[in-house]
């Protein structure tokens, strides 16, 4: 298993009128451990794009357990959940220096042409990379 971890840093900006991270943030980080997993894995969804395809999100969870204020020092935790050659499932937790657990979710993306927005295997259009999170997907750390 490979579990991506990156230092998020928490700006004024991010915060809400109640002094808590807003809860649309929270994707963004997301966003971030996800390129960073696929950074480290040696991928790029930029590489991507110039083959011709896109990984837009399909679903999102997200579920709330604590609140971020300005100041802490969190990191977001990201995997592969489920790859199945049509979508890909990919884990999150935002967690602090002790891994207390603040947020946890998943996302899930399917693979289009980036022309017509048709759905493709990405098993079939990228099979290095596929077979790269058949190899590193596990559920949820302990």
């Amino acid at each position: 298993m490979h579990l991506s971890k990156k230092e998020i840093e928490i700006t004024y900006a991010d915060t809400d009128m109640m002094g808590v991270v807003y809860h649309a943030n929270y994707l963004k980080w997301f966003e971030i451990g996800r390129t960073q997993l696929i950074k480290e894995l040696g991928f790029s969804y930029l590489d991507m794009e110039k083959e011709g395809y896109l990984a837009p999100v399909y679903s999102v969870q997200v579920t709330y357990k604590r609140a971020v204020r300005y100041g802490d020092k969190v990191y977001v935790k990201t995997w592969v959940e489920e790859n199945t050659g049509l979508k890909t499932v990919y884990g999150y937790q935002i967690v602090d220096g002790q891994d207390l657990v603040y947020a946890e979710g998943t996302t899930t993306h399917i693979i289009v042409r980036k022309d017509n927005f048709k759905p493709v295997q990405f098993k079939k259009v990228f099979p290095d990379w596929f077979k790269r999170y058949e190899e590193i997907k596990k559920h949820k750390p302990d």
